[in-house]
């Protein structure tokens, strides 16, 4: 990752000025994308890229009152409250070291992953791999700040508290998956029909989620592969939500290293039933071939995904690239899927 030209400490710099949404519910994607492009070699595009992306993005909301220790719980998951949460994490941060925040915050954040359709984890996974990877500066920590209150803010717990005490892989339990009735929905109207599709509930509590800390990581990978490559298959049901089923897991399994390991396992559950609502609510019913990768490198497959300009494809190649990293010679399948998201993307613009 270059950061010696300060591309990233920039970069976030410029985003702090504006709000985590924009348009009364899109999310501000600008850290996690910038984040990743530097990551995947490709800061020299980082400015330009955010001229055009800034166009997009509103101004701060206005704060209302401040959120303390004795009253942070009544502000719990009040979207409006979010430049109030912003400043309370910006001052514990000036306080307290990040990892000890983190450890503190974590399990009161987990349960409402599925908020603003997972993006806070997701903001807070790229948040955490830059500050593990390149050490801690102003405006990485404020990075960290304002993902966690963007996570606060938008806490949303799902319709049915799962609880994943099965034999399934995720390989597995991903392909059991139901469809909901009616896809054409918000995350949270989608959300609302889970409880009443047959079988989703039983289906996402199939997966074995195992106690031993280094378990729990080989199985949140195991995880994050499954449902890239199952976007390779399903993702032409919604090109653009679908890449939430990998990317909010992947943040999960990036912030692993920076917790205590007692929560690995819930976290583990959680990602999962995050997976789970999203493909649900989002994948096709019946695959569909995706490009082939055979003949294109990594590196080819993250250019195309910033020429493509979307931040959801720039997102969703990053944690492909993972996958790929991680698979045996040969295996181009999350490539593929890269570029399908890239393509499907694209035909949704």
């Amino acid at each position: 990752m270059d950061t010696t030209s300060g591309t990233l400490d920039e970069a976030l710099q410029r985003l702090h000025t504006s709000g985590p949404e924009f348009k009364g519910f899109l999310s501000n994607h600008g850290p996690m994308a910038v984040e990743a492009m530097i990551r995947n070699g490709q800061a020299h595009t980082v400015h330009r890229w955010l001229d055009a992306y800034e166009n997009k993005l509103e101004g701060v909301p206005s704060a209302r009152a401040r959120i303390t220790d004795a009253n942070w719980q009544e502000a719990l998951g009040d979207t409006s409250r979010v430049t109030d949460w912003t400043a309370y994490f910006t001052d514990r941060v000036a306080e307290r070291p990040w990892r000890e925040i983190l450890a503190e915050w974590w399990p009161r954040l987990l349960p409402g992953i599925a908020g603003a359709a997972t993006h806070p984890v997701i903001r807070l996974g790229h948040a955490v791999r830059s500050l593990l990877t390149e050490g801690e500066d102003a405006p990485r920590l404020a990075e960290f700040a304002h993902a966690l209150g963007y996570w606060a803010a938008r806490h949303l717990l799902l319709p049915a508290a799962v609880h994943p005490a099965g034999s399934a892989t995720p390989t597995e339990a991903l392909a059991a998956l139901p469809r909901i009735a009616d896809q054409r929905v918000t995350p949270v109207n989608g959300y609302a029909q889970l409880t009443d599709t047959p079988g989703w509930l039983s289906t996402t509590e199939s997966l074995y989620v195992p106690d031993d800390p280094e378990a729990v990581r080989a199985g949140l990978t195991a995880l994050v592969r499954a449902a890239t490559l199952n976007y390779a298959d399903y993702g032409h049901g919604n090109g653009i939500m679908l890449v939430h089923a990998a990317t909010a897991p992947n943040a999960v399994l990036r912030t692993l290293p920076a917790l205590p390991r007692d929560l690995w396992a819930s976290s583990f559950a959680v990602a999962w039933a995050a997976t789970s609502a999203v493909t649900a609510i989002y994948a096709a019913g019946t695959p569909r071939p995706a490009p082939d990768a055979s003949s294109v490198t990594p590196e080819e497959v993250f250019e195309r995904a910033v020429a493509n300009g979307n931040e959801h494809a720039i997102k969703f190649a990053d944690t492909a690239l993972d996958v790929a990293a991680a698979s045996e010679d040969g295996d181009t399948r999350a490539l593929s899927a890269a570029l399908n998201a890239v393509a499907l993307i694209d035909e949704d613009d």
